[in-house]
C-alpha cells in the first residue's frame, strides 16, 4: 500500500523542497490537516489518560489482587493436600496400632480363657476325685458295716444253732464266750 501512495504521490524537485515541503503536500494531496490530526492526538492522550487512570489501572490491580488470591488458594491447596497425606499416613498408622492393640487384647482373652478353662478342668477333676474317694470311703464304711453287722448276725446264728445241737440253754457268758471266738474267725477270714 505504501507503494501505491508513493506512485501516487508526483515527485518533487529535490533541490527546491525540503523535508517540510514534501510532507506538507503529501498531506494536502490525501486532505489531511495538521492541525485536526494535532488536535486529535490530544484527545487521544487525553482520552487514553483517563481510561488509562479509571479502567485500566483498576483492572490491572483488580486482576493482580485475583493472581494473589488464586496464588494463595493454590498455595492452601497445596498445603492442605499435604496435610491430608500427613493424616492419611497417621491415621493408616493408628489403624494398624488399634489392630495390633485388638490382636493383643484378643489374644490375652484367648489366654485367660484357656487357663480359666484349664482351672475348671483341674478344679473338675480334683472334685470328681475327691467324690470317688469320698464314695469309695463311703463304700467302705458301709462294707465294714455290713461285715460287722454280718458277722454279728453270724456269729448269733452260730450260737443259736449251736445252742440246737448241743440242745441245751446257754448262760449268757457262754454265748458272749461263742460269739467272740465266732467273730475272730470270721475276722481271720
Amino acid at each position: 500500500m505504501l507503494t501505491i501512495l508513493l506512485a501516487t504521490v508526483e515527485p518533487a524537485p529535490a533541490a527546491a523542497a525540503g523535508p517540510l515541503e514534501g510532507l506538507q503536500q503529501t498531506f494536502e494531496h490525501f486532505g489531511v490537516e495538521p492541525k485536526l490530526i494535532l488536535f486529535q492526538l490530544i484527545s487521544f492522550l487525553i482520552l487514553f489518560g483517563i481510561l488509562y487512570r479509571f479502567g485500566i489501572k483498576p483492572t490491572i490491580a483488580t486482576m493482580e489482587a485475583r493472581n494473589r488470591k488464586i496464588e494463595s488458594g493454590l498455595k492452601n491447596a497445596e498445603e492442605t493436600q499435604a496435610r491430608l497425606a500427613a493424616a492419611a499416613t497417621e491415621s493408616a498408622a493408628l489403624i494398624k496400632a488399634a489392630q495390633h492393640e485388638a490382636q493383643k487384647v484378643v489374644d490375652e482373652a484367648l489366654k485367660v480363657a484357656k487357663e480359666f478353662a484349664d482351672k475348671q478342668q483341674a478344679e473338675a477333676t480334683a472334685r470328681s476325685a475327691d467324690t470317688l474317694a469320698k464314695a469309695q470311703q463311703a463304700i467302705e464304711l458301709e462294707h465294714k458295716k455290713m461285715l460287722n453287722e454280718a458277722r454279728g448276725e453270724i456269729a448269733r446264728l452260730v450260737v443259736k444253732t449251736t445252742e440246737q445241737v448241743l440242745a441245751k440253754k446257754l448262760s449268757e457268758s457262754d454265748r458272749a464266750s461263742y460269739n467272740e471266738t465266732a467273730t475272730k474267725e470270721l475276722t481271720v477270714l
